[in-house]
């Protein structure tokens, strides 16, 4: 059953996921374009290299010979994992899957014109007058994203004409890889957004956690909640898309996959993670019998997943750095964010550098019998608010 894993990608998702690994006695290199992140402090072994590099990505492969590849990250040479899948490496899900996923354009159009799935109405652009054009179809106000990117670089709400250069200059700036192409996206009026983590196994039915809602600021989550309140209509529906999309995406593996809730115009799909979501990081509180983390590792090493419970309702807040340091950015506040509550949880990624709004832990926490979500949700977010990230050379107050 011992595996060697080359996880491309070393944030806490899959710092998180190679402690899943340590576990079960697996072997986890950890690669990444810098030293010391997350995920390299827990892992057997590490590789710094740009994985848009599939020169150093083939290098990196062949030095240590992995039997699974399980991408963490978007900025892949994709294309290079169909090589390493036609030399009996398992790519997870599966190198299809992850070069759709990595580019909106392509899973929009699996899921909009393949599968018939409803989306909001979008064209893309590959230049500001592109991007002119496709914004008057849309209309205003409208999305604009990046093909390649994620936690909400290069995205943009656009409410007026005026504001489309701006959002071209901002987009091609925050795209990932050397894509230099724009979505444009109606702007859905939703009630509610959900991650529904969407499990496919090698040997076993699809399997469905409990949906997770979250809230976003700039198109990165801010704290998510399990499980709130969804219609069993709209819950029915977006697990029979989730199933649709995973299937024709192939491979065993965990799948973040996001929907826009409308009471009046039901379900969106919107996006889709072939790997463990931000938002599920509120599976650490306990949740579920199994943690994201935990099913994704069984999945990929195709060991039986027999059903998802849940047992308790949590939610989670980040702790995002305020200020930019180049290296060892302090963190105070732990000791008063967790003195007073027993159900609180805080987990710090020991990233070794911090920029201004970036994600640089997590509070987590769960309900007791009889509490509301709001009231747990409340709890989480005023223990995170306590955790400060700091200049190294700050005192504390």
């Amino acid at each position: 059953m011992k595996k060697k894993i080359l996880l491309l990608g070393s944030g806490e998702l899959g710092k998180e996921f190679v402690i899943a690994a340590q576990r079960l006695g697996q072997t986890v290199v950890a690669c990444d374009s810098y030293a010391g992140a997350p995920a390299m402090q827990v892992a057997d072994a590490s590789e710094v290299f740009p994985m848009l590099d599939g020169e150093a990505l083939a290098a990196a492969v062949e030095k240590h010979r992995p039997d699974i590849i399980v991408p963490e990250i978007e900025a892949i040479r994709t294309e290079r994992l169909y090589d390493f899948e036609r030399q009996g490496i398992q790519v997870t899900p599966s190198a299809r899957a992850v070069n759709f996923t990595m580019n909106r354009k392509a899973i929009r159009d699996l899921a909009a014109k393949e599968l018939g799935l409803k989306t909001a109405k979008y064209f893309y652009a590959t230049s500001l007058d592109e991007l002119r054009e496709a914004a008057a179809k849309v209309g205003f106000p409208c999305v604009v994203k990046p093909l390649m990117s994620s936690s909400g670089k290069g995205q943009s709400l656009v409410k007026g004409p005026e504001e489309l250069e701006h959002a071209w200059q901002y987009g091609c700036e925050g795209s990932r890889g050397d894509i230099r192409e724009l979505i444009v996206e109606e702007f859905i009026r939703f009630d509610s957004e959900i991650t529904l983590l969407t499990v496919t196994q090698k040997s076993g039915p699809t399997l469905f956690c409990p949906p997770i809602g979250h809230v976003q600021k700039g198109g990165d989550y801010r704290e998510s909640f399990q499980s709130p309140e969804v219609a069993p209509e709209h819950l029915a529906e977006a697990q029979r898309m989730a199933a649709a999309v995973t299937e024709a995406l192939t491979g065993a593996g965990i799948w973040g996959v996001e929907f826009f809730l409308s009471r009046e115009k039901g379900v969106y799909f919107s996006e889709l993670s072939p790997r463990p979501h931000d938002t599920g990081m509120v599976t650490l509180a306990g949740t579920q019998n199994l943690n994201e983390f935990e099913l994704h590792l069984r999945a990929v090493l195709g060991l039986p997943i027999p059903a998802v419970t849940f047992e308790r309702q949590g939610a989670s807040a980040v702790v995002l750095s305020p200020v930019a340091c180049a290296s060892e950015p302090r963190i105070d506040g732990a000791e008063e964010a967790l003195a007073s509550d027993p159900r609180l949880d805080l987990r710090l990624f020991g990233k070794p550098s911090a920029r201004v709004n970036r994600r640089m832990g997590v509070v987590v926490g769960y309900a007791p019998h009889g509490e509301s979500l709001d009231a747990l949700r409340d709890r989480v977010k005023a223990a995170a608010a306590k955790i400060e990230v700091r200049e190294p050379d700050t005192e504390t107050k």
